[in-house]
């Protein structure tokens, strides 16, 4: 990875200076305390999603069938600088009959007064039959407690995951998604693709879906020869996933950002695709090679992915937060990074796992 120019700056001022630093060790000692080192939450804290509001950054973790102390539903944690973390209990309000499902990967926004999180359930003693759906719930508080309000409808797939709300500069939403398809028509491969809709309401979709990108290389491979229940047993030669929209305008394009291949492997990372309107058509812009943003580091970084983006405490620096797994791949722990546009497109300034410059 190369170093920042403010960093090297710094380090040829550092040099230049000489003596005049060697004289101040309690400002020494400031500085190397100014950093952080990833994992930023030491625990698990899986598919992490930042919503930043009121000069706090509200953190949401998936707990898959699990329930946080007070009983509820996704980890909640608060910061002020991306890097400190305190504990905020748990966000949704367990839905009446939902004991036993997944619920995976929250996402939060918020609109004329009320928060809005975006979530999938399903799975469980059920999963073979109906499979993932999207879901929505309200509260006043960005923390919550979240009341579920209204499901959101994919007729045509029974595993819809990973919701991720867009608002586009003229005000309109859009609701990212990945879903199944199980075709292998124009040479894509069968699996977990990216899908968008235009909201009606925050509630409701439009019901005027289009394909965002759908898997076409091999490293995208989630499993060879996957048997699917939800699919009457059909088994699948080769299963592809791209999963974790996340939709960012930049210069005037559209990058939607995404998680690819198995998320146990060293091939799973964030790649992109770009499009001059929210709706498409998407362009792989050069890739297929492998995940371009943010991908594995042999031997320290495994599974880097599913993650959301935040601006750093000065304003202008982007972060990605994501998770990354343990060395004991028991837990995938909440991590961030810098992102920086390149004239090769997005790339983040890591995964690191050194000591890094505090975010402001």
């Amino acid at each position: 990875m190369s170093v920042p120019d403010s960093r090297r700056t710094f380090l040829r001022l550092a040099a230049a200076a000489g003596g005049v630093l060697a004289l101040l060790p309690s400002r020494n000692a400031r500085a190397a305390a100014r950093t952080y080192t990833n994992p930023v939450v030491p625990r698990n804290f899986p598919d992490p999603a930042v919503l930043q509001h009121q000069g706090r950054y509200y953190a949401f973790g998936t707990t898959g069938q699990g329930r946080t102390a007070d009983g509820r539903i996704f980890s909640v944690l608060v910061s002020s600088n991306l890097v400190d973390w305190r504990d905020a209990g748990g966000a949704l309000v367990p839905p009446p009959g939902s004991d036993g499902l997944d619920f995976w990967a929250p996402e939060v926004v918020f609109h004329a007064g009320t928060f809005y999180m975006y979530y999938s359930r399903g799975g469980g003693a059920i999963a073979a039959t109906v499979g993932h759906r999207l879901h929505v719930a309200t509260s006043t508080l960005p923390q919550g407690p979240y009341t579920e309000v209204a499901q959101l409808n994919v007729p045509e797939s029974k595993f819809t995951i990973d919701a991720h709300p867009f608002k586009d500069d003229d005000g309109q939403w859009y609701l990212f998604y990945a879903r199944d398809f199980i075709d292998s028509d124009d040479g894509y491969f069968p699996g977990t693709g990216l899908a968008v809709d235009r909201l009606a309401t925050m509630t409701t979709l439009a019901h005027q879906a289009r394909t965002v990108l759908r898997a076409r290389h091999p490293w995208t491979i989630f499993e060879a020869n996957r048997r699917m229940p939800l699919y009457n047993n059909q088994v699948f030669a080769q299963w592809h996933t791209l999963e974790g929209p996340y939709v960012r305008r930049h210069a005037g394009k559209y990058y939607c950002f995404y998680s690819g291949a198995n998320f146990l492997t060293d091939r799973y990372g964030v790649d992109f695709c770009v499009a001059d309107s929210p709706l498409g058509p998407y362009s792989e812009a050069g890739g297929g090679a492998g995940a371009r943003v943010l991908h594995a580091v042999p031997g320290h970084v495994r599974g880097p992915g599913h993650h959301s983006h935040a601006v750093g405490p000065d304003g202008k620096t982007e972060y990605l937060v994501y998770h990354a797994w343990n060395p004991q791949m028991t837990e995938r722990q909440l991590c961030i990074d810098p992102l920086a546009w390149t004239a090769q497109g997005p790339r983040c300034l890591g995964p690191t796992y050194t000591p890094q410059p505090l975010p402001g």
